[in-house]
C-alpha cells in the first residue's frame, strides 16, 4: 500500500487522529513505527469494546508495524480515573499479575504474538526515585489537569479527587517516553491521557506520538457503553452460542457500527449493507446473523461460527430447548428462586431478583417474576435466564 492507502485503512472507523498530517510524516520513515496500546489489567475479561481497539492494532500490524502492548502493572496500582465520579480502588499486585496474564492470552484471539512486543510499565516506573517523580508531576499544571471533563465535573460537585490521580496520566505519558512511541491508540475516553503523552514526550526530547482514538460501542441494551458493570458485554470467553446470541440480541440500530469498528468489511461493502437495510423487502435479522458469524468466528473459528448459527436455529426460531445444556445440582427439595439463580452463576442476589422482576426467568417455559417464590425441585426440569442461558435441573 502507498501512503495514502495505509491512512486510509488506518482511519476505518477512528474517531480522531491527532493529527493525520503527522501520521502521513512518520508513515514515510525507512522503518516499522512503534505502535502503543496502554492497557491496565484492571479486570481479567475482555469484550468486545476492547477488541475494537485490537482490531485497529492488527490492521497496523498487517502494515508491517510494531505494536507495543504495555501492561500497567504499575499504574493499575493508581487506577485510571478516566469516566469515572468516584476514585478507582486500587488494585494488589496480586490481583494486577493475574489479571495480566489473562488478558494477554485474550488479547493474543486478535493480535499476532509473533509480532507483538509485552512491556510492563513497572518496569520504568517501578525504578523511579521520588525526585525523578516530583520533576515529572513539574511538566503539568493543575489548571490543564482540571480541563479534564472528569476532574472537572468532580470538582465543580465538590466530589474528591486524589493527588494520585493527577500522576496517573502522567504517568502513562511516561510511558511513550520509555518506549518511543510514534502512535498511540485509545478509546475516546482516553484522549486526555494519550494527548498529555505528545508534551512529556517533547519535553523529553522525542518528537511526539501520533494519537488515534477510537469509539466506544454500545452494549446489547443499545444504550449504555459496553461494560461487565452493565451486563451488556459479549465477552471473549463466552461460548461461542452465547457470542453469537448475544449479537442477535443487539439492536437493529448498532449493526452498521458494530461492521465498521468489528470486522474487515470495507466501507463499500458497509454502504451496500447501510443501503438494503433501508429496503423494507430486506429482513434485518439476515445481517445480524451474518454479523453474528463474523463475531464468532473473530473470537473462535468459522466451524464454531456455524455450528452456533445452526444451535441458534434450532432454539430460536424454532422455539426449541438447547441440545447441550449444562446441569444444574440442587440438593434441597425446595429453594428460593434467587437463591437458584446465584447457584446458576448470577452474580450477585440483587441481580437475581431484578432478572425475576423483569421478566427474564423461565422456568419450563413459564415466567416466574417473584425472586421470594419457593420452587419445588422436583417438579421443575429446565430453568431459562435471559434469552441465552438454558439449564437442566437435576433435583
Amino acid at each position: 500500500m502507498d501512503i495514502n492507502q495505509q491512512v486510509e485503512l488506518i482511519k476505518k472507523g477512528a474517531f480522531d487522529i491527532v493529527s493525520e498530517e503527522e501520521l502521513k510524516e512518520k508513515l514515510k520513515k525507512p522503518r516499522p513505527l512503534r505502535i502503543k496500546l496502554g492497557v491496565d489489567p484492571s479486570r481479567p475479561d475482555l469484550h468486545l469494546g476492547h477488541a475494537v481497539v485490537l482490531k485497529k492494532l492488527r490492521h497496523f500490524q498487517e502494515l508491517g508495524h510494531q505494536i507495543v502492548l504495555i501492561i500497567g502493572d504499575f499504574t493499575a496500582r493508581i487506577g485510571d480515573p478516566s469516566g469515572r465520579s468516584d476514585t478507582r480502588p486500587m488494585l494488589t499486585m496480586e490481583e494486577v499479575k493475574e489479571n495480566a496474564i489473562s488478558y494477554q492470552e485474550q488479547a493474543f484471539t486478535i493480535l499476532d504474538k509473533e509480532k507483538t512486543e509485552i512491556r510492563y510499565n513497572g518496569e520504568w516506573l517501578d525504578k523511579m526515585g521520588f525526585e525523578e517523580v516530583i520533576r515529572l508531576a513539574a511538566k503539568y499544571t493543575v489548571a490543564r489537569m482540571l480541563e479534564r471533563d472528569d476532574f472537572d465535573k468532580r470538582y465543580k460537585s465538590n466530589q474528591p479527587i486524589s493527588v494520585a490521580e493527577f500522576l496517573y496520566p502522567l504517568a502513562q505519558a511516561y510511558d511513550s517516553v520509555a518506549v518511543k512511541a510514534d502512535v498511540e491508540i485509545g478509546g475516546t475516553d482516553q484522549l486526555f491521557n494519550l494527548l498529555v503523552g505528545r508534551k512529556i514526550q517533547n519535553d523529553h526530547g522525542l518528537e511526539s506520538q501520533v494519537v488515534l482514538t477510537m469509539p466506544l460501542i454500545e452494549g446489547t441494551d443499545g444504550t449504555q457503553k459496553m461494560s461487565k458493570s452493565y451486563d451488556n458485554y459479549i465477552g471473549f470467553t463466552d461460548e461461542p452460542k452465547d457470542v453469537y446470541g448475544k449479537v442477535m440480541s443487539i439492536p437493529d440500530s448498532l449493526m452498521l457500527k458494530y461492521y465498521t469498528l468489528l470486522t474487515d468489511f470495507s466501507e463499500e461493502e458497509i454502504a451496500e449493507i447501510s443501503l438494503k437495510l433501508k429496503d423494507s423487502s430486506v429482513n434485518p435479522r439476515d445481517y445480524k446473523m451474518k454479523l453474528a458469524r463474523e463475531m464468532v468466528t473473530l473470537l473462535y473459528d468459522e466451524a464454531r461460527a456455524k455450528e452456533a448459527e445452526k444451535e441458534f436455529i434450532h432454539v430460536f426460531q424454532k422455539k426449541d430447548v438447547p441440545t447441550d445444556m449444562p446441569v444444574l445440582e440442587v440438593h434441597e427439595p425446595t429453594i428460593q428462586l434467587t437463591d437458584l439463580l446465584v447457584l446458576a452463576g448470577v452474580e450477585s442476589k440483587s441481580q437475581a431478583k431484578r432478572l425475576a422482576k423483569q421478566g427474564g426467568v423461565k422456568i419450563d417455559d413459564e415466567k416466574h417474576t417473584d425472586p421470594f417464590e419457593e420452587i419445588n425441585v422436583k417438579k421443575i426440569s429446565i430453568l431459562r435466564i435471559g434469552k441465552l442461558k438454558f439449564y437442566k435441573i437435576n433435583p
